[in-house]
């Protein structure tokens, strides 16, 4: 984590430059950091010739964002929410391969930003009955598949907020990236949601406190959408919409992107429909498709492997106890704590109990809602 006073300086010049965020960066690498842009405020364009004449003008005037920046730290301090820097470790790391990356991001929760397979899910507020079942089955399926991805959207109506719930019921960790600051939460409705994600992910944002939820907002934040994971998955989209612009901005960033298919005439599967005809967007028809086409089928491959070794003796360590809710959860998966206290017959804290020293052997994994999930069968 950088020192506190090129923190506060770096915060300054992320509002100054809010608008144009190609040169800010380009400013900020040019110098080697915040500060050096202050103490050079006055002869920047001597310097860096390409910087323009208003942002030059702008920059020499630092005293009220400095203020605002120190006022914002103190506020997150006391939230802890982390404020991560263009070079703080903890920043996304692919979103730093985008020339219009935020200098500033703010944080609140528990996923690494940095995990190994980070995609997004992304659409239209409209979402229909088939998008919804297209995200449910994509997270069933991927949970199967690749257990460790962290899944992304924008906490929106529609698909972002079915992505962040099927993301969460089947175990994945899962962040929302905000068009306002983290003293507030747009739309109310998905604040349940929002504060199962803090412990389950996280809620990520360029913006201050005191931000509105304005239209702008909204368009600016797909950029880190995309720019943060490997692939944008496309659910549902009109031929135009939110959704759309951050596959188009995926495309840009190099990123790959894939869309479900949708019926012809549908409005809500014109967007997608478009992508995969123009062979901008790998068609999807299930999580395997993305497994196969990311790449990721080795990890899968491998872990097959190891499982079929140890499979045999996974359980001889086990209790009598432990064994009985093992078997239950092979019977069906996934089951809630409830339930297997009335199955097995144990008390509710003995049950409790051992799935906590299942959970700590890696036999066992605690999804949203006290739910169960056998990790081997």
């Amino acid at each position: 984590m950088m020192e506190r006073e090129e923190q506060i300086y770096t915060m300054a010049l992320s509002r100054i430059a809010f608008y144009n965020p190609v040169q800010m960066l380009m400013l900020y690498k040019e110098l080697g950091g915040a500060r050096e842009v202050y103490e050079h405020r006055e002869e920047i364009r001597d310097i860096v010739p390409d910087c323009s004449e208003r942002l030059a003008e702008l920059l020499k005037n630092w005293d009220a964002h400095i203020k605002r920046a120190e006022e914002e730290a103190k506020f997150d301090d006391e939230r802890h929410i982390q404020i991560l820097c263009y070079d703080d470790a903890g920043y996304p790391q692919r979103l730093k391969e985008c020339d219009d990356a935020p200098l500033v991001l703010y944080y609140e929760g528990t996923a690494d930003l940095n995990k190994a397979k980070v995609i997004n899910i992304v659409g239209t507020r409209k979402v229909t009955l088939y998008g919804q079942d297209m995200i449910r089955k994509l997270c069933e399926d991927l949970r199967q598949l690749c257990p460790d991805v962290l899944i992304v959207s924008g906490l929106a109506y529609g698909v972002d907020i079915h992505a962040h719930r099927n993301a969460l019921a089947n175990g994945f960790e899962t962040v929302g990236v905000l068009a306002h600051g983290l003293d507030d939460l747009y739309p109310p409705s998905h604040r349940a949601t929002a504060m199962e994600m803090l412990s389950h992910g996280g809620l990520l944002t360029e913006y201050y406190t005191h931000t509105n939820a304005d239209k702008m907002n909204f368009v600016r934040r797909n950029r880190v959408v995309a720019g943060m994971s490997d692939a944008c998955v496309l659910v549902e989209s009109a031929a135009k919409g939110g959704g759309l612009i951050t596959a188009e901005l995926a495309l840009e960033y190099g990123r790959d992107v894939f869309a479900f298919p949708g019926r012809v005439g549908d409005a809500y599967s014109q967007g997608c429909n478009n992508l995969i005809r123009d062979n901008r967007a790998a068609l999807l028809s299930s999580a395997e498709d993305l497994v196969k086409l990311m790449h990721w089928d080795g990890d899968i491959k491998l872990r097959k492997a190891k499982n079929e070794g140890i499979e045999l003796n996974l359980f001889n360590d086990l209790s009598p106890e432990e064994m009985t809710l093992v078997s239950l959860l092979q019977k069906h998966n996934d089951l809630q704590l409830n339930v297997l206290t009335v199955q097995s017959g144990f008390p509710v804290a003995k049950v409790s109990s051992l799935m906590f020293q299942l959970e700590m052997k890696g036999i066992v994994k605690m999804l949203a809602g006290s739910m169960y999930h056998l990790l081997r069968r």
